[in-house]
């Protein structure tokens, strides 16, 4: 299906946390670093942690968020406060012990060879990406989106690791008037976009955007896709995706356990 270059799922653990640092930052976002080394030791870039939200009696089923950074024996998850579960997250002061599943998932491939990585996120989805420029071989570019300025999220920390950042919102208060695949598709008309190697993580209408950009260019791309999970595991269905396989048959797979990275040449979109 992939061809072997994507990365496997390596090891999950049931582990009880502690939060060291939460911040927040502007647009409802919030910084949430955990002290979990055994996680950390063993974490790839494109997997999630299913987390067990203390004192939301509500709802017996974990939470997923997307690893941002790993540093040492800490990791980083940047989420947005949008319901019942976030924001009993959001209360939760440092020192509270928390329950991880994790690391769950297929991540992005780290060995893009001699292609240029460009990595393409609206909104929050640069959190993953973030993690995958810090184990990549080389720098590239990292095309940001979002509804506004507020939207526009770890521009400094690309920057600090080398990367070149062009940025968009579709009210135009930051970076290019737009959607972030009008500011790809203005690079990729000055640039030589076959020798690049697409990843992006965002809304599906922009993932199905950026693989249609990858087949047309001629270029592997690599979407992070965000599925309602119930379980994380696979166990509940709750997040089947159609894949086409090699020998051109259409199969369900699981996003929780068979992505949520998939080569974007093999992801069938609903009305396909």
């Amino acid at each position: 299906m992939d061809g072997g270059k994507s990365s496997k799922l390596v090891g999950m653990h049931l582990h009880d946390s502690v939060i060291v640092r939460h911040q927040p930052a502007p647009g409802g976002y919030r910084l949430l670093v955990l002290e979990a080394s055994v996680l950390a030791a063993v974490a790839i870039p494109g997997q999630f942690l299913h987390i067990r939200v203390p004192n939301l009696w509500q709802a017996a089923l974990r939470r997923p968020f997307s690893i941002c950074r790993v540093d040492g024996t800490l990791i980083h998850l940047l989420y947005k406060t949008v319901g019942a579960g976030t924001d009993a997250l959001a209360r939760l002061p440092v020192g509270t012990s928390i329950s991880l599943l994790g690391p769950l998932g297929n991540g992005f491939p780290v060995d893009t060879g001699d292609r240029i990585p460009v990595l393409v996120g609206g909104g929050y989805g640069v959190a993953p990406l973030l993690f995958l420029a810090t184990r990549l071989p080389r720098t590239g570019l990292l095309f940001a989106g979002g509804r506004t300025s507020a939207d526009i999220l770890l521009k400094d920390d690309f920057e600090a690791l080398g990367w070149e950042v062009r940025l968009s919102t579709e009210d135009g208060s930051l970076g290019v008037k737009g959607r972030v695949t009008d500011a790809l598709d203005a690079w990729a008309s000055t640039a030589n976009a076959t020798d690049c190697e697409l990843f992006a993580c965002g809304p599906d209408r922009m993932l199905r955007a950026v693989g249609d950009r990858a087949a047309a260019w001629g270029c592997p791309a690599w979407l992070s896709l965000d599925k309602h999970m119930g379980c994380g595991v696979g166990a509940c269905l709750a997040c089947v995706q159609h894949l086409r396989q090699e020998d051109g048959s259409v199969h369900k797979v699981r996003v929780c356990r068979d992505g949520p990275v998939f080569a974007a040449k093999d992801i069938v979109w609903g009305d396909a």
